[in-house]
């Protein structure tokens, strides 16, 4: 099975073909923002940190942006620094495997001879990638992320368990599948664990969840279990076991095959665990990081969220939600609760739209223009 892409230096293929231009630091980001309003197609990320960095932060983003500018859906990079801060323009800049990259900081000639140069910059790499086109490409080569946001009741029902089987579906074609999300798995340890071909990845994967558990319950003690988010308790969920196991849902029936850390580019076929937080935009940013071309994300509350680097496919676990955002969602799961539709037919509608978006299908996210972005940020600052 095929779909057509842009392919890349290191042989990769996008479902894109954006022009990212990026602040290595915040202090940077109105030069990013004004080139933006010169070419508004091409793709924006205004870094809100990369400076005063403990060493666990500035190697987390700079993983995190090593792996998004070689993201095959991107075909050019601009990196736009102040100069003074630890995460430099140019350490990005310097990560793109082959593809044409470039840096600038704002300190060697002001924000308004910067702007301008970036704008030069941009012309030519905007005339760079309009040369290339698409061509064949195996579905094999597709990574796909999964999340779920803004979850209720339904969301481990309908959306996750239809998202479920086109995971599967993805993997018998031989594609890669990442799965985020372990502070959402609480409760779930003995379930994922037993998915692991063997004793070590099944011992690293409960390790994961069972740590995120004991930080949850240093910080709550009693409480732990209610550690869902208002929406979610809104949206009828009542624990964070429920909703763990809703949220697994997503992941099929296939075996775990490797465990990655939060932006690590997986190395092996198939179901992929992605040690990320719960927050959205630091998931999508961590799976974009990791190479997903695309990524599924169920809802059962309702979230216009997208990204800058990857399309994001919407589906609502109800139909209240989808007629309410029916602007915002691309496919309503919601049929399955009124015997409309089966899990497997929603499946099946899912992996079909996700070939139609390899194939440049826009996603309800990109014709709304969402493209918000953060990065993981773990450690002290100074």
């Amino acid at each position: 099975m095929e779909f057509r892409g842009y392919k890349r230096e290191d042989g990769r293929f996008g479902v894109r073909n954006h022009v990212l231009v990026m602040s290595s630091v915040l202090c940077s980001g109105n030069v990013v923002d004004a080139i933006g309003k010169v070419f508004p197609d091409v793709m924006t990320i205004q870094h809100a940190y990369g400076c005063g960095y403990g060493p666990d932060d500035f190697f987390t983003s700079l993983n995190t942006f090593s792996g998004i500018v070689n993201n095959p859906n991107i075909g050019a990079v601009l990196a736009i620094g102040l100069g003074c801060e630890l995460l430099k323009s140019e350490y990005i800049a310097q990560a793109a495997n082959g593809k044409p990259a470039e840096s600038l900081e704002v300190q060697d000639a002001g924000s308004a001879a910067t702007t301008k140069k970036g704008i030069e910059i941009v012309e030519r790499l905007i005339q760079h990638v309009g040369h290339q086109n698409r061509e064949a490409a195996p579905v094999s080569d597709l990574i796909v992320g999964l999340k779920c946001g803004g979850s209720d009741a339904f969301s481990g029902v309908t959306a996750n368990p239809a998202v479920g089987a086109a995971a599967d579906r993805l993997i018998r074609e031989g594609s890669s599948v990442i799965m985020g999300e372990t502070t959402e798995m609480i409760g779930t340890a003995h379930i994922m664990g037993r998915r692991c071909p063997d004793q070590q990845l099944r011992e690293q994967v409960e390790q994961v969840i069972n740590d995120q558990e004991a930080l949850v319950r240093g910080y709550l003690g009693e409480l732990a279990g209610l550690v869902i988010s208002p929406g979610n308790i809104d949206g009828g969920l009542s624990c964070i076991t429920e909703k763990s196991l809703g949220c697994i849902a997503k992941a099929g029936t296939s075996p775990i095959v490797q465990l990655v850390d939060y932006a690590g580019k997986p190395t092996n076929k198939g179901l992929i665990i992605m040690k990320t937080t719960g927050y959205d935009i630091d998931d999508l940013s961590g799976m974009a990081a990791g190479g997903a071309q695309i990524v599924l994300f169920t809802t059962g509350r309702g979230t216009p969220a997208g990204s800058p680097v990857c399309p994001v496919i919407k589906i609502a676990s109800n139909s209240r939600t989808y007629h309410k955002m029916e602007g915002d969602i691309d496919i309503n799961a919601g049929a399955i609760l009124e015997g409309d539709a089966t899990v497997a037919g929603i499946g099946e509608d899912i992996f079909n739209l996700l070939l139609r978006v390899a194939n440049g299908e826009l996603t309800r996210a990109e014709i709304n223009g969402s493209r918000p972005f953060s990065c993981l940020k773990q450690g002290p600052s100074f």
